[in-house]
């Protein structure tokens, strides 16, 4: 599960965008415990439709600063 969710934003840079609140915190504290990083990761509503999804995840990179994640 670690490498499969985790290693590619960890390699390269990447914010992790999941619906999944009740799990991955978990295996989020498991990474971080290895040793290893992640650069970011949201956590969306599960009963947004994806184009409200898609609409705040735009917001947000709008209103952040060049390389803040």
């Amino acid at each position: 599960m670690d490498n499969l969710f985790f290693g590619v934003p960890e390699t390269n840079g990447f914010i992790l965008v999941t619906n999944n609140r009740k799990s991955m915190p978990g295996h989020l504290a498991d990474h971080l415990a290895s040793g290893r990083h992640i650069p970011g990761i949201f956590t969306i509503d599960v009963n947004q439709s994806i184009g409200q999804t898609v609409e705040e995840l735009i917001i947000i990179v709008e209103a952040s600063f060049e390389n803040e994640y």
